[in-house]
């Protein structure tokens, strides 16, 4: 049965690549032009999966979606608080994504940051905060020019405390869209994309990761 679920998901994708799907991840390509160079001039395959959880952790997860998670990721790399990030795919119907799958809009995920946090210095009220500020709750899936239902707002809480906490917030935003949900799997995306501002984006020029800086993010690099 496994298998013939897989080849009926195999099939959708097929078939909505076909139909034009496809060109929409062609198109954030382009804007993309490739992996980030490290450095020492070396790119990232564009198959390799980033590693995550964080080996060792001990410290509470959060996880938000956004719109593009680039800039998500960058914004919450310079909060105070914040431990680790690693940018992925979560909430859809399909195990181990890649990037070009959820591009076609068919697997049901969404572009997501996933973050480690420490609750002493950063509270996930705080963190919610954030996010509201740091995108358009109100624009139904999609955010500007990225359009597409792997761009829609998402809380995705961890605990009963989450919850909460995400439903009180997403109260003060009148009109907001966001979904809020228990997490799923999350599933990290391919390692050029983990922390891509930070390390030059598709121009090679560098974002600051600091805790604290307040420089704009430039959302393509």
């Amino acid at each position: 049965r496994s298998c013939m679920r897989w080849s009926a998901s195999a099939l959708v994708l097929l078939i909505s690549l076909a139909l034009g799907g496809y060109y929409r991840f062609l198109g954030h390509q382009q804007q993309q032009e490739g992996p980030p160079h490290d450095a020492m001039g070396a790119s990232s395959s564009s198959t390799d999966m980033a590693p995550w959880p964080p080996e060792g952790n001990t410290l509470p997860f959060a996880t938000f979606a956004a719109g593009c998670f680039w800039s998500v990721e960058l914004r919450y790399q310079r909060l105070p608080g914040v431990d680790k990030t690693a940018v992925g795919y979560i909430q859809g119907d399909m195990e181990n994504p890649t990037y070009e799958m959820i591009c076609t809009g068919m697997t049901n995920h969404t572009e997501a940051v996933q973050m480690t946090y420490d609750p002493t210095v950063v509270s996930f009220a705080e963190l919610c905060d954030v996010f509201y500020g740091g995108h358009n709750p109100k624009q139904l899936n999609a955010q500007g020019n990225d359009v597409g239902t792997q761009y829609r707002s998402g809380i995705y809480y961890h605990d009963e405390a989450q919850r909460k906490v995400a439903q009180a917030a997403k109260a003060q935003v009148p009109n907001a869209v966001t979904e809020i949900q228990a997490a799923g799997t999350f599933w990290p995306a391919e390692v050029y994309h983990q922390q891509y501002l930070e390390k030059g984006g598709r121009l090679g020029n560098a974002q600051s990761a600091k805790k604290g800086c307040d420089d704009p993010i430039r959302c393509y690099g």
